[in-house]
């Protein structure tokens, strides 16, 4: 058979060639990274949790996702998910639902020392617009920075009220009404002082709302379920040189006959859309019984050193990561539409290294965001987490932990 080149490969072969020349190592063609120690300590009270430099905890609130920039005055800025705790509160997972706010804390250091600084964002009915798409609460931020600008996309909801759902509880009415938004805004400076404009109209919107029973605004019968169903949640957005479109991939709920999380990807020409979402449903890993394998809290990003997308997941079967469940997985992608899993798609266990070398275990281990480089490797990960299981707790056990990468 005889080889013959196209575009792609004398791209890559010229491009090894230019980095050999300027004694730059071109990177393995499996991305593995390994977790360096992170400066805290486990706490063992009612409830375990973890302190140190390398954790943001609160004392009176739920501590949750966190997503960091570096800024234009070299400091690390984190938006973060954060909700009121105590005796008198609801429990955690009712919480995250009917009350998370953002949260802005900022360091000298990527990895630690985040000092809080004031909560910039809450639901809309807290400045009366209890009308709003994102009245009740906001959640699941996720940042970047695109030209000279900032954008923070997060999620909210609002609750259509008991007559237009009398079988479905706050909780779930509000659950089944997630979508996203974005912010723009030009300084972090700004965003603390309020000086962007709050979107009026979500940035997507599920197009389906198929479920058997306990939903909310059903679809008609028959209808084809999207990727985008009942919900849009958890956006990660990069830039796709190769089109010079903006992805917004996200995460949306089906059920065979349990409820999976399942994603998709809309396109747009700007960080703000508009954004078409596609009817391919992505992260595409089957069960042995040809189901989907059920994932959530999707990052994505365009790597500049391998010339393709990675995508970081939690994987709920050990089916993506082939490993146990609550692994983080990942899968890699030409075009961000097509997805496969690597030689190693493990990427992290739920465990932590801790300063005095003892290595601990996690109950929740979830909305990894990362800090890459300009080559678009992995250096950091923040990750919301918890030692115990949260969820019917009120004690504000949880934190986020930021934890150094090497890459092997």
């Amino acid at each position: 058979m005889n080889f013959r080149p196209t575009k792609i490969s004398l791209q890559l072969v010229l491009t090894a060639l230019v980095l050999a020349c300027m004694g730059a190592s071109v990177p393995n063609n499996v991305l593995r990274v390994v977790p360096k120690p992170v400066d805290a300590k486990l706490v063992t009270e009612e409830s375990n949790y973890l302190q140190g430099p390398s954790v943001l905890k609160l004392d009176g609130y739920f501590v949750w996702g966190a997503t960091v920039v570096q800024g234009d005055d070299d400091k690390y800025h984190m938006v973060f998910s954060l909700w009121e705790s105590g005796p008198d509160r609801d429990v955690f997972n009712n919480g995250w639902v009917l009350e998370s706010k953002l949260g802005y804390a900022v360091s000298d250091y990527p990895d630690r020392d985040f000092k809080f600084q004031k909560i910039f964002l809450k639901g809309a009915r807290y400045d009366g617009n209890p009308e709003a798409w994102d009245a009740q609460g906001v959640h699941n931020p996720h940042l970047k920075k695109f030209g000279d600008k900032y954008y923070l996309y997060y999620i909210g909801g609002r609750d259509l009220g008991e007559k237009m759902a009398p079988d479905l509880d706050k909780r779930t009415r509000v659950q089944q009404n997630q979508q996203i938004g974005v912010l723009e805004f030009s300084s972090f400076q700004d965003l603390l002082d309020g000086k962007f404009d709050r979107p009026s109209k979500p940035l997507l919107s599920p197009r389906t709302r198929v479920k058997a029973n306990q939903v909310l605004l059903p679809s008609p019968p028959g209808t084809e379920v999207k990727p985008d169903n009942l919900i849009v949640v958890n956006p990660s957005v990069d830039y796709n040189p190769n089109t010079g479109e903006y992805m917004l991939f996200f995460k949306g709920n089906i059920y065979e006959p349990n409820w999976k999380g399942v994603h998709g990807v809309a396109t747009g020409p700007t960080p703000t859309g508009p954004f078409v979402a596609k009817d391919q449903f992505i992260f595409d890993v089957r069960m042995p019984d040809g189901s989907i394998a059920s994932a959530e809290d999707p990052y994505v990003w365009y790597s500049k050193a391998y010339g393709r997308f990675f995508a970081v997941v939690k994987d709920f079967t050990g089916r993506i990561s082939g490993g146990n469940p609550k692994d983080l997985a990942i899968l890699e992608s030409e075009d961000g539409i097509d997805w496969k899993l690597g030689e190693n798609p493990q990427f992290l266990k739920p465990e932590v290294i801790l300063a005095d070398g003892s290595q601990q275990k996690l109950n929740r281990f979830e909305r990894p965001q990362l800090l890459l480089d300009k080559k678009g490797l992995p250096r950091y990960l923040y990750a919301a987490a918890s030692v115990d299981n949260v969820n019917g707790k009120k004690d504000g056990s949880s934190f986020n932990v930021h934890i150094p990468l090497k890459i092997d």
